[in-house]
């Protein structure tokens, strides 16, 4: 497969999240599909992920900053909004909006995505969900760092 066919792979499959048209996944991921990330193995289990995910934050919205393509593999930047207004791996809603980044890569093998990995800021996640708090300590430190020192 071309570099430029692994990376519209990718494209449709970020857009199968936006769209919530989970029946695409079956022509874009491998059945026996791995997810080193999440720790899971197959489509289906991808399919139940994703639509958990999508009753939690049902208007989250993945959007592509920039993706590379090399050999087999497709490296994503993404920027991920949403707000959480259901239940969240036992998290009550919060109505809070979230945005935050993480990387993607993912592995295409006969034209479907057949491994993913991914790294996330779940810092800034947490933060705005109000599942982490910053200390007064921590304030400090920011506002020192942040707002004088990067200057």
């Amino acid at each position: 497969m071309s570099l430029e066919v692994n990376k519209a792979i990718i494209r449709k499959l970020n857009n199968v999240y936006n769209t919530q048209n989970w029946d695409l996944l079956n022509d874009l991921v491998a059945i026996d599909y791995i997810d080193h990330t999440n720790k899971i193995q197959g489509r289906e289990p991808l399919k139940t992920l994703m639509k958990m995910g999508k009753l939690a934050f049902p208007d989250w919205h993945e959007t592509i900053e920039d993706i590379i393509a090399e050999g087999d593999k497709v490296w994503v930047f993404l920027t991920y909004t949403a707000t959480h207004t259901g239940e969240w791996f036992g998290v009550a809603p919060t109505g809070n909006k979230m945005e935050t980044t993480s990387v993607d890569v993912h592995r295409i093998v006969n034209g479907k995505v057949a491994e993913y990995w991914n790294v996330t800021n779940n810092l800034n996640m947490f933060t705005a969900l109000g599942l982490v708090k910053n200390t007064e300590e921590g304030e400090k430190f920011f506002k020192k760092f942040i707002l004088e020192d990067v200057k």
